[in-house]
């Protein structure tokens, strides 16, 4: 059954965001939690790190930096996440080392996600899904492109962008979702999202 993959916002105070991060991860089971911070400053990152990461690696869940495996590696991440824009997959493989975690942005593209599992990601990403604010999606892939690659490779894959509970069973058949808006901005708080999220992928998984 698909797990839950969280994506923080890109602006956050990392003292503040602790409370909001704790009540989600205490709601239900959250597979990992990537900070994904941009315009910031890399005594910015690392502090958010000191503070944010031993919060998530407590409870169990996987704690990717988004787009810095340096400070990754530096820092005590579980890994990185890295767009096609970021740094090549070999050049994050070797700042974060064979043990950790490498994911790869792959949009729509089923050559690029072929591509990231040949080279050894553990994991890739394919999205937008939905209509999302969160940011400007380069690829719309539909349903079928999980339902391939589960089918065909042995790489977990992860569902973004504009994923609802209400519009989470199209895309059941990833291995996580990945949610960033939909738990922080929701109007009764990261908490019940996250038991929202969860009772809408159960029920997905069992129709």
């Amino acid at each position: 059954m698909a797990r839950l993959y969280l994506v923080t916002p890109e602006k956050l105070d990392p003292v503040g965001f602790a409370d909001p991060l704790s009540a989600a991860l205490d709601a239900g089971d959250v597979a990992a939690v990537q900070l994904r911070l941009k315009g910031c400053d890399d005594k910015f990152i690392r502090n958010a790190v000191s503070i944010l990461r031993p919060m998530v690696q407590k409870r169990n869940a996987a704690f990717i930096l988004n787009d810095h495996p340096d400070l990754a590696a530096e820092t005590g991440c579980d890994g990185v996440h890295i767009g096609q824009q970021d740094v090549p997959y070999a050049e994050a493989r070797e700042a974060v080392g064979p043990d950790s975690i490498v994911g790869v942005t792959c949009h729509d593209s089923r050559h690029l996600a072929i591509e990231a599992a040949e080279q050894g990601a553990d994991y890739v990403a394919f999205g937008a899904f939905f209509p999302t604010q969160t940011k400007e999606a380069t690829g719309h892939p539909t349903s079928d492109i999980l339902a391939w690659w589960t089918e065909v490779m042995v790489v977990p894959c992860v569902a973004i962008g504009g994923i609802t509970p209400e519009n989470v069973g199209q895309v059941i058949a990833a291995d996580f979702i990945a949610v960033c808006s939909g738990i922080w901005s929701h109007r009764e708080g990261p908490a019940a999202a996250v038991k929202a999220y969860l009772s809408a992928i159960e029920r997905a998984a069992k129709s």
